[in-house]
């Protein structure tokens, strides 16, 4: 028989048994040993069962792991129904939180993970064997195209790969989503003819949720390069849709706005890994921000490894990028390298647009920062070689790693 698997952790749980075995029926056939023996038979192959139960001794004596199947004729090939099923009524039933799902080929081969991916995206760019580097619009509200492309430019000059909105520019009339494109377009043209070098701009997917199949589509007509989606306030099930239209068949940046309500208590909501991580790439994204251990909104090293680990791991799927986010600057980059590796991208904002000489002098530092490292250099030595790397350092300071 075909099953999900659901793991969960049980904080102070005193009889994780009992209580296993009440999910297992509470969320499939409802009650079990009352039943008449005919109806037991019909119902079986709708029963959920506890697969195993797990202390966690290391954490508190009444700590439990818990994984309970539930048979996938229960519900639709989409993951609202499935989550529904795992975790709907029982994520108001006290101190529970969902850890992981398991989903078995079957499952697998009914959801698109990400178009592009890694490869694709380094394709798009021509970049290999180091991490990317993007940055995002500051101060945008309020200001006209000319002040967005003017930051767009100077961005794309300091070397950065990739741009993206702000998760909050929505649509306006300084700044209408088809013209950024527009404009976006013709500014990150010209710095390629000029340098060499290409920048691929992500525009903020906002709007209705029925209008936005076909206003990514006219994205997808103007020649926009990516999109940047707001997943967690419109829902996985609509990033899947956009994902598998092919008249679409953008990259798709999945920004953790409003993520945090479902995440971050260790005794409610869904694990970083599973939220911002696999489900994430099951359902087509290609990048995933999340706080990164070192900056203004840290998140716990481990629960940040946890996401990119989902994000990176061998599966049927595409890997998608690790974009770990927030306080950024170019001194954390020996940090950023050590623990996320070369296939992942460094986004900064304040970190490339404080930079004392803007936002090109930003880009240069972090590029320089990137390229220092990976020739296993320190910082402080590659200040020397670098006077816009030497002024972040001065102005930020550094994080070295010894080896």
């Amino acid at each position: 028989m075909s099953e999900l698997i659901a793991t969960y952790l049980l904080p102070n749980e005193k009889n994780p048994e009992k209580k296993a075995e009440e999910i297992a029926l509470g969320l499939t056939v409802g009650s079990w040993t009352n039943l008449p023996e005919l109806e037991q038979s019909q119902l079986r192959k709708h029963k959920g069962r506890v697969v195993s139960i797990e202390g966690l001794p290391s954490i508190n004596e009444h700590h439990s792991l818990i994984r309970i199947a539930y048979p996938t004729i229960n519900f639709s090939n989409d993951l609202p129904a499935i989550l529904t099923t795992v975790f709907g009524k029982l994520s108001l039933d006290g101190k529970i939180k969902l850890v992981d799902l398991q989903f078995n080929d079957v499952l697998k081969s009914l959801f698109p993970g990400p178009r592009f991916g890694i490869e694709g995206l380094r394709k798009k760019l021509n970049v290999y064997e180091r991490p990317l580097l993007m940055s995002i619009f500051k101060g945008v509200l309020g200001k006209d195209l000319n002040f967005l492309s003017e930051q767009l430019k100077q961005q794309a000059l300091g070397g950065v790969d990739l741009v993206k909105d702000d998760e909050i520019l929505f649509e306006n009339n300084l700044t209408p989503f088809e013209k950024r494109i527009a404009v976006g377009k013709a500014v990150l043209q010209k710095v390629w003819e000029h340098t060499g070098h290409r920048t691929l701009y992500a525009v903020n997917l906002t709007g209705r949720t029925s209008q936005l199949r076909d206003k990514a589509k006219r994205a997808s007509e103007l020649g926009a390069d990516l999109l940047l989606f707001n997943v967690f306030s419109y829902g996985l099930d609509v990033l899947q849709e956009l994902r598998e239209d092919s008249e679409i068949a953008l990259p798709i940046m999945a920004h953790p706005a409003v993520s945090g309500a479902s995440t971050s208590s260790p005794e409610f909501g869904f694990s970083h890994s599973l939220l911002l991580g696999k489900l994430l790439r099951y359902a087509g994204a290609d990048l995933s921000l999340f706080p990164s251990p070192y900056g203004t909104v840290a998140l716990d090293k481990p629960l940040a490894l946890s996401i990119a680990a989902e994000l990176m791991k061998d599966d049927v799927f595409k890997k998608a990028f690790p974009v770990p986010s927030a306080g950024i600057h170019p001194g954390l980059v020996p940090l950023l390298i050590r623990d996320f590796g070369d296939d992942a991208v460094i986004n900064a904002g304040g970190g490339v647009h404080g930079h004392p000489k803007g936002a090109h002098g930003g880009g240069l530092a972090f590029r320089q920062a990137i390229e220092t490292t990976l020739q296993g250099i320190p910082l402080v030595e590659g200040a020397e070689l670098f006077p816009e790397l030497k002024q972040a350092l001065e102005l930020w300071g550094s994080a070295e790693v010894i080896h």
